[in-house]
């Protein structure tokens, strides 16, 4: 998560990070370091994995009942069905 973090506010980031051990992380090739109090407000916006797995669950309920209606679906819920 702590790189998931950082990779939101800088996408360009090269970074490694021992575990979850956010004092571990080490900066390479010149990213410029981003602070740990930056990157923990960040992870506090991102979503838990419970939240991930069940707006997935949506999603593929949205596919679902869009397939059986005959509608269009977005390209995230294909994805939700083939990948």
């Amino acid at each position: 998560m702590i790189i998931e973090a950082i990779l939101k506010i800088n996408p360009n980031a090269e970074v490694s990070v021992n575990g979850e051990d956010i004092n571990s992380i080490e900066w390479h090739n010149g990213t410029t370091p981003i602070s740990v109090s930056d990157i923990q407000a960040k992870m506090v916006e991102l979503p838990t994995a419970e939240e991930k797995a069940a707006a997935r669950e949506n999603l593929k309920a949205s596919a679902k009942a869009k397939l059986i209606a005959g509608q269009p679906l977005t390209e995230e819920e294909a994805d939700t069905i083939v990948l």
